[in-house]
């Protein structure tokens, strides 16, 4: 049979078409260029595994680089979450590079430019700047500093430099064209006074360079091929190929900007200001919270680095954007769990069952296979006593038919035991069930982690066995918005979509052998889902966070809401 070819998508499509035209294979080389202002989301998993990906399958070098140019919002803190998030995803970058690396260059290439008369001081504020850069239906008007001589602003430049003036006071601005149809290029602001200290440049600098001068020029720098940036950076691209004009050397490789289309996900944002907002306000404990898309928050909840790359793969690269629904990356995460997390019981909303022809007392261990989808997993062993817990739900006084649980006067068998069979059962004084007594068949025991018994019964339990059972707490997460598109409401704001019951901790009964998990750890509960150890876990208490559900069960919620 012949090996399936995987298809180009059109990024890989263009470098294909590079490589055809004049580039060598050796000349590519692309970077992951994060700004170190907050911890990476899962949006941004998708440009990890694009460039890093394109490394991998051109044999190339991938750089990463942190555009660290604004001090008044960047931390080392960030920093260091974005290269612990790269590296769990299962990537190398090349080289570590800062575009604050890169500042005493800028700066010189950025008097180059003030001796070409292709850039000036303005001492404009902020606000006369933006009034006079006109609209897109109206050209700009010259700011009234435009013709300062080159003497008056290689020396205003250079006292910028050196912290001679207040923040606002003035600003560098390229000379291009205020009356140009893109209102990037009409004459944008190259540097700004801003006396901070820099995470690695402490106070070696009072001016600071902007974004889009920046990136290209640390592009060039590094001899990246392919410059990849999400679409809104579409209408930069002019600009971008603006300032390599007046620098680049004809005999080195010009780095190309090309765009792809941001992937957003359902029920949630992706925005690094409202997901501050989200952590400055309490609705979440933290950027790595398990409800938050961020990178770290899927990692603590339990998600793999696997599934996510797959999802990544799934949704593709594409020209347009859209809103990919959470469910796929549920998918994927539960496709991967199901193969790889040991099978395990625990009782949530436990009701006490007493076997009372089981002599008191005593105790059996019963084999339990770990993952019946991997029989190099192996098993364990459960303890089975006179009393266990089973869930609330799973018991009815009276039921119909369709019912295959725990009713009186029926059976069910319990996992990896016997078939019990519910007899009498006893309520508090507002008439709630708070025990039910059952007998056992004693020859109805499961063979070594099979279901086979000399008899059938259509229901099957999980259980725990009281007197060997653990308590652990256990924090149930939901969805953190009730909308799918909470920021996409021009007349609302998206925190009013806020899922106030995002987040339910309650205490669960857990079989023995899960005393010694460790953080990180995952498991699937039989029947109630996915979950993984949580990093406030300590030998005293232990906490389990939900990763995901067995099912979709969103996905039948909304089609009946609808």
């Amino acid at each position: 049979m012949a090996e399936e070819v995987k298809s180009l998508n059109f990024i890989e499509h263009i470098i294909e078409e590079d490589l055809e035209n004049g580039y060598k294979t050796e000349e590519l080389r692309f970077r992951f260029p994060p700004e170190p202002n907050g911890y990476l989301h899962i949006g941004h998993a998708s440009s990890i595994c694009l460039n890093f990906g394109l490394g991998l399958r051109y044999n190339a070098p991938v750089n990463l680089r942190f555009d660290d140019t604004n001090p008044a919002k960047e931390e080392e803190e960030y920093v260091e979450a974005i290269k612990k998030d790269v590296e769990w995803l299962g990537f190398e970058w090349d080289t570590e590079r800062y575009a604050s690396d890169y500042f005493q260059q800028l700066y010189d290439w950025a008097v180059t430019l003030i001796k070409q008369d292709k850039a000036y001081v303005d001492s404009q504020s902020s606000e006369e700047i933006a009034r006079q850069k006109g609209t897109p239906t109206e050209a700009g008007r010259n700011s009234p500093y435009r013709n300062r001589s080159v003497e008056e602003n290689l020396k205003l430049f250079e006292g910028m430099k050196n912290g001679e003036f207040g923040e606002g006071e003035h600003v560098l601005r390229a000379k291009i064209d205020m009356a140009s149809p893109n209102m990037l290029m009409r004459d944008p602001v190259m540097y700004r006074v801003l006396h901070k200290a820099h995470h690695r440049t402490h106070t070696d600098w009072c001016i600071y360079p902007l974004y889009d001068w920046t990136h290209g020029e640390s592009d060039y720098i590094e001899q990246v091929s392919h410059s990849l940036c999400t679409l809104e950076f579409l209408p930069h691209r002019e600009l971008y190929d603006w300032f390599l004009d007046q620098l680049v050397d004809s005999k080195k490789l010009r780095p190309k900007q090309r765009e792809f289309a941001r992937r957003n996900l359902s029920h949630t944002v992706v925005s690094k200001r409202k997901l501050l907002q989200l952590v400055e306000s309490g609705v979440v404990n933290g950027w790595d919270d398990p409800r938050m898309p961020t990178i770290s928050g899927l990692r603590r909840r339990g998600y793999t680095a696997e599934s996510i790359r797959n999802f990544t793969e799934t949704i593709g690269i594409a020209k347009r954007d859209n809103v990919v629904d959470v469910s796929l990356l549920e998918f994927h995460v539960r496709e991967h769990l199901n193969k790889i997390a040991p099978r395990v019981m625990a009782v949530l909303n436990p009701l006490k069952v007493v076997i009372t022809n089981y002599e008191d007392g005593k105790e059996e261990w019963l084999e339990a296979e770990n993952n019946p989808g991997d029989e190099s997993a192996g098993s364990r062993k459960v303890p089975f006593s006179r009393e266990i817990y089973i869930e609330q739900e799973d018991f009815r006084e009276e039921a119909n038919r369709k019912f295959f649980r725990l009713k009186l006067g029926g059976e069910v068998r319990l996992k990896n035991g016997y078939i019990i069979k519910a007899e009498s059962c006893t309520k508090d004084s507002d008439g709630n069930i708070t025990e039910v007594q059952c007998t056992y068949d004693h020859k109805s025991k499961s063979g070594s982690g099979t279901e086979e018994s000399l008899r059938k019964v259509k229901g099957t339990l999980h259980w725990v066995s009281i007197p060997h059972a653990i308590e652990a707490e256990i924090r149930i997460y939901d969805r953190l918005f009730t909308d799918a598109t909470p920021d996409a409401h021009k007349d609302k704001d998206f925190m009013e979509f806020v899922n106030k019951d995002s987040l339910n901790k309650l205490i669960g009964f857990l079989e023995p052998s899960l005393q010694n998990a460790k953080i990180g750890d995952r498991f699937q509960f039989q029947r109630l889902g996915y979950f993984n150890v949580d990093l406030d876990s300590t030998e005293d208490h232990l906490i389990f966070n939900r990763t995901v559900t067995l099912r979709d069960t969103w996905a039948k919620l909304e089609q009946k809401s609808n």
